[in-house]
């Protein structure tokens, strides 16, 4: 399809906008190369480490490293539909966003491979696992590319920003850092989870962004949320739980009560949050995400 006109010939960037601000924090905080992380202690901690040590790090790994390639695949089709909506702040965003999730894989790949020793993981992939990454994701990225509809991206955003990383990977990072920084170990890992994590809290608030600009703009989406997150609530946190139920006694002194009520406690805010963009101008719904962004609340 021939191209109009050109947002920045045309009108100008609106750089208040929400992705925008995104934006200049990606460029801020997000230039830091896997390469660069040094495991030197970290290949010595990880021969110190108990044999369900070793096996709970390798299980959370190998769930993040899965993950990470999966939302790198499955990206292209969002990233496409918001091009062909014309929101042009939007796309510029989601430039980093899917370098990011790339460069995710890439750390993660260099921690199993050079810390661990090991790639062969599909063993840790449990049913929920799989029922989420292996089918409901791409399923419902990929419907983007028949289907750009308000509808069908509300339905791409609920699984992809607030199940998968919003409660999926955000608890999986809250629980990794936790043990690496409260044990001292691993620094290498630690660092970059820390950084990860910075960069997932920019993914997950553009999801809430775009769910509640289609909010503003139909009101009906949010049936789709409520039915999407009514299908996919009891197999993510079904996901958290098998991981602590391959030990007797969880490694490290975790709890996977805690883990499941953290989950919970940031899948509700950000939902509540999406729910009072019904019927509210755009604007507003601008104001609402930039203030919390520059706030770092994702």
């Amino acid at each position: 399809m021939a191209h109009e006109t050109f947002a920045t010939t045309s009108r100008g960037l609106r750089r208040d906008m929400p992705p925008m601000v995104l934006f200049e924090k990606a460029k801020r905080l997000g230039i830091w190369n896997p390469s660069d992380i040094d495991f030197t202690q970290d290949k010595i901690d990880w021969r110190r480490l108990k044999d369900d040590e070793r096996d709970f790090l390798l299980r959370l790994t190998s769930n993040f490293q899965a993950g990470e390639e999966a939302v790198t695949l499955d990206l292209l089709p969002l990233m496409n539909a918001i091009a062909k909506e014309g929101h042009f702040e939007e796309e510029i965003f989601l430039t980093t966003f899917l370098w990011e999730e790339a460069k995710h894989v890439d750390f993660f790949q260099r921690f199993l491979s050079e810390v661990a020793g090991e790639v062969q993981l599909e063993r840790y992939f449990d049913s929920n696992y799989r029922h989420i990454f292996y089918h409901v994701l791409p399923e419902a990225l990929q419907a983007l590319e028949s289907d750009p509809s308000r509808h069908a991206l509300a339905k791409a955003a609920t699984t992809y920003n607030l199940v998968v990383e919003g409660m999926l990977a955000e608890t999986g990072y809250h629980i990794y850092f936790n043990i690496l920084d409260g044990n001292n170990i691993l620094p290498g890992q630690r660092k970059g989870i820390a950084l990860l994590k910075q960069d997932e809290s920019r993914h997950i608030a553009y999801g809430i962004f775009l769910l509640s600009r289609l909010m503003a703009e139909d009101g009906t989406v949010w049936d789709v949320i409520e039915n999407t997150m009514g299908e996919l609530l009891q197999p993510a946190l079904g996901l958290i739980s098998e991981a602590f139920e391959h030990y007797e006694i969880p490694p490290f002194g975790i709890n996977a009560t805690d883990y499941h009520n953290y989950a919970m406690r940031q899948f509700e805010k950000r939902l509540e949050r999406i729910r009072k963009c019904r019927g509210l101008t755009m604007d507003e719904v601008y104001s609402i995400h930039q203030d919390a962004i520059e706030a770092n609340d994702a």
